[in-house]
Formats: structure tokens, sequence, C-alpha cells
């Protein structure tokens, strides 16, 4: 799939068969004015656990540098300027007592673009967003009235990596190659991995180490990942968060019979879950790190849908 293929294919979901916008059941277990979904697991009991994962001082970073160049979904770009207020024709600021003289920089740019978190208010379904929130309600053009990005409290928690390119035996997965529970639970008693209740799930495919330099345009318009089951069995596990070192989560080109992106629905309108796309796992997996304290603090511009983040993994 080529990026004008990703492109018909945005054009094709937003000019779609205008289904009808259906009622929403899909209640929250945080009860009914809940915004925050599995934000809510974060606990002190969680974060001491997690902690104790620390054994050698070390960190890594999760997230992936980003410019103007970094494929993205159609029709997100990043623009950056750098200027020198006050400055034109060598002029310095004498203001502060001395001659001086600074950078700043101004940004232009589609906040999903890279490493980045997924607020529970980017994908829905019928009309409606987490904990049936209606997207007329919620929805302004200057920022999410709620479930906005700036409200997520830092998540912090166990991470556990399951390498699903080893387990399909390569260094790469295919674009369009998928795993549902069986692979997930296969790979996980391979690999000696549980999963429980409050966990960050990363999964390792080897797509953004292994194409993103190489290959630009295929990485960013094509990718292997996980299937509309397996979404549903990852959310029976109640974890915080899910995400991957691909760009989207899931498969595409989709597998057959599989909706579009519809792990997103998933996890965060059926059950507010948090997605983490692009984390560069690969590093973890060379040093043999399966779990960690996961750590993120977003950036908290009032009512995104999405942020850039560097989560920080310690172990």
């Amino acid at each position: 799939m080529t990026l004008k293929n990703i492109t018909a294919l945005c054009l094709s979901l937003s000019l779609g068969a205008g289904a009808a916008f259906a009622d929403c059941t899909s209640k929250s277990q945080w009860g009914a004015e809940d915004t925050l979904g599995s934000a809510n697991l974060v606990t002190p009991e969680r974060t001491l656990e997690a902690s104790k994962l620390i054994k050698q001082g070390k960190s890594m970073p999760l997230g992936i540098a980003i410019g103007p160049n970094t494929p993205a979904f159609p029709p997100r770009s990043l623009s950056l300027q750098v200027v020198q207020p006050n400055q034109q024709g060598g002029q310095k600021l004498s203001g502060f007592g001395y001659e001086a003289n600074y950078n700043d920089d101004m940004l232009q740019t589609w906040i999903g673009i890279g490493s980045q978190l997924d607020g529970l208010g980017h994908l829905g379904e019928g009309g409606h967003y987490y904990n049936c929130l209606d997207e007329k309600e919620i929805s302004a053009i200057t920022g999410l009235t709620k479930l906005g990005t700036h409200a997520v409290p830092p998540l912090v928690g166990r991470a556990v990596i399951l390498d699903m390119a080893a387990h399909a035996g390569v260094d790469v997965m295919e674009a369009g190659a998928h795993f549902g529970s069986a692979e997930i639970k296969a790979a996980a008693e391979a690999q000696g991995v549980s999963m429980g209740e409050g966990d960050i799930i990363l999964f390792h495919t080897g797509w953004t180490e292994g194409m993103l330099e190489s290959n630009p345009t295929a990485w960013g318009s094509s990718e292997p990942g996980l299937n509309n089951e397996g979404a549903e069995y990852l959310a029976s596990l109640n974890p915080m968060a899910v995400g991957a070192d691909t760009w989207g989560l899931e498969p595409i080109p989709a597998p057959e019979g599989d909706k579009v992106f519809y792990g997103h629905v998933t996890l965060l309108k059926e059950n507010g879950i948090y997605i983490l796309e692009t984390m560069n796992v690969g590093p973890l997996v060379r040093e043999g790190v399966k779990e960690f304290m996961f750590v993120l603090g977003q950036p908290r511009i009032v009512g995104t849908v999405q942020a850039m983040i560097n989560p920080v993994a310690l172990y």
C-alpha cells in the first residue's frame, strides 16, 4: 500500500456508507461520569511494584526523533521555524545588561506524528466516544471539551514487551501480517511474559527499526499489527495501555474480515484503554528486557486529542 493508497483509504472512510448513528451502550466500569478510563489504574501500589523492576539503574527513551520528513497519516505534517526576535540586521538585545542574542522556535504541526499517545477522544463509532460521550458535545474546533490528553495523569506502571517478530521467526514482520489472541498467548508463554491488570502491553514487530530509515514510504503507508480479535482479547485483560513499534497498531492492509483500525474503537471507545504508537522497543529487546517501569508525562495542551510523547523505560 502506497501513500496514495492510504490517502484514498482515508477519503473512503470519511465518505463511507453513511451508517446510522447507533445508541451507545458501552458504559465505563468507572462510572457514567468518568473521563479517564484506564488511567484510573495508576495507583501508588502499582507504581511501587513497578519501581521494583529497576534492576540496573538504566533508562531508555521509547520515542523516535521526528521532523518535517517523518511519514505520517495523511494529511498530517510538521513544520519548524527558528527565529531570532528583534535581532534583524545583527542587532543585539542590550536590556539584559549585556549584548544578548537568542533563538526561539515556532512549530506548526499536526500532533499525531511520530511517537504518540492516542487519547480517548481520538477514534469513536456512531457519533460516540469513550463512555458514550457524544461528538456534538465534546468535539469543539478549539479543543475537546472532554477527554483531552492534558487531563490524563502521568501514566506510570509495569510495562511488558511481547516480541511478535521473534515469535514469527523474522527480524521484521511483513506489512499486513497480524496477530490475535492465539499468537499473543503463545508468544507470552514462550517468552516467559505475564500480562496483568494495569500493565502497559507493548508489541515488537521490528517495523520501525527495520523500515523507517530504509523505506520511509512503506513504513508510513503499511504495517503489521494487532487484529480485531486480538484487541478484544487484550481489552479483557484490563491493561492501562496497549502499544507497538508501528505507527497505527493494527495491520495495514487489514486482514480479510477485519474492520480497518477497529482495534482503536475496541480499546479507546469501548474500554477506555490508551494506545501508544511508534514505541521504539527494539533497543530494549536486544538487551533482553521483557518488563520495566514505564513513565509517561505528556504535554498538557488543553483539549488535545493526541500527544507527542517520549516515554521512558526504567530497568
